[in-house]
């Protein structure tokens, strides 16, 4: 691993997103979920996969607040074009866990 500065950390703009919208992605080489997530009025809406299908479902991510990355450049994933990299960890089985406040937040607070 190596060091960065404070400067570059600064760089990667992560903020809180409420997901909107989420649907399967069955056209994905690895099992993963489309989100919509709604980023504030600065950001607003943007789009995200995720691999997230052991964990969750579209049905129990509506209405859930998640942190993620919202100045990657869009990425082509399949027929669907990412705007955003929703973030999380692996859990003790290598499955992805989703990051977000554990208390509600304004869309689009910015993490400090």
């Amino acid at each position: 691993m190596s060091d960065i500065t404070f400067d570059d950390f600064l760089k990667v703009d992560i903020r809180v997103g409420t997901v909107t919208r989420a649907e399967p992605f069955p056209e994905a080489r690895k099992p993963a979920i489309k989100l919509w997530v709604d980023y504030g009025p600065e950001i607003g809406e943007r789009k995200s996969s995720a691999q997230i299908t052991q964990h969750y479902t579209p049905e129990a991510l509506v209405g859930r607040q998640v942190l993620g990355v919202v100045n990657f450049p869009p990425r082509q994933i399949g027929p669907f074009m990412s705007e955003a990299l929703v973030l999380g960890l692996h859990d003790g089985d290598g499955i992805v866990v989703l990051i977000g406040p554990d208390k509600p937040v304004p869309d689009g607070e910015k993490m400090c």
